[in-house]
């Protein structure tokens, strides 16, 4: 899978070069390309944004500029996301619509946004990871990369992406590993039976408790989808 950002920012990206989607990247499962917005500024002092028309506090991103770098990777089978907190909240559904996708292109905003004609021009589908707001779109962008790249083939195994929270609707149950006992607290016995029914009985239990005290409306989702 590809990915294409475009950002201010580039050298902020540098951490997606560490642990699982490192390694993704050295297997060639993904591809991230970086194209800085800055490169195609026409103006000497590489200046990107200006004041906006109508007052205001902040700058804004120039729309030739974005559409010029957009255009030096412009494909006809990339689906192009802007990072915006007007954007529809990301969730596990669309983060799985989007790892079937071949090419993305994400656009990340910065300053007080980007000129709307050239948002109009380009961008299918506005993204946000929360309601909130942040100093600008590159952070949303690794947690969209990250999300959708674990859907990638090959970059977990099916069992890991299967078990996870929010795979089946629901949060994960609770998971231990050596030693058997810490400070006091034991594992619990089923899980030292070997008795994988009984096991995976205790798992959906565990899970299926876990959401209802920390996630209850997830339920309420669930329910109404298979309504």
């Amino acid at each position: 899978m590809k990915f294409d950002i475009l950002t201010l920012f580039p050298e902020m990206f540098d951490i997606l070069k560490q642990s699982i989607i490192g390694k993704a990247i050295e297997k060639e499962l993904i591809d991230i390309n970086l194209i800085n917005i800055r490169d195609f500024s026409k103006n000497k002092h590489k200046k990107v944004d200006d004041t906006p028309y109508g007052g205001g506090a902040g700058m804004i991103m120039k729309p030739d500029v974005v559409y010029d770098a957009y255009k030096s990777i412009k494909s006809e089978n990339a689906k192009v996301i802007y990072m915006s907190p007007q954007g529809k909240v990301l969730n596990q559904k669309k983060v799985e619509q989007l790892s079937k996708e071949n090419h993305l292109i994400i656009l990340c905003g910065h300053y007080e946004g980007i000129d709307q004609r050239v948002l109009d021009k380009i961008v299918d589908e506005e993204i946000s990871i929360g309601d909130y707001v942040l100093t600008g779109g590159e952070i949303p962008a690794m947690v969209l990369i990250d999300s959708v790249s674990r859907y990638v083939e090959g970059v977990l195994n099916e069992e890991s992406i299967k078990e996870e929270s929010f795979s089946e609707g629901l949060l994960e149950y609770p998971q231990y590993t050596r030693p058997e006992i810490f400070e006091g607290e034991k594992v619990p016995e089923v899980l030292l039976s070997g008795h994988h029914k009984n096991i995976e009985k205790w798992r959906k239990e565990k899970s299926l408790e876990i959401t209802k005290n920390k996630r209850p409306e997830l339920l309420k989702n669930k329910n109404a989808d298979s309504i």
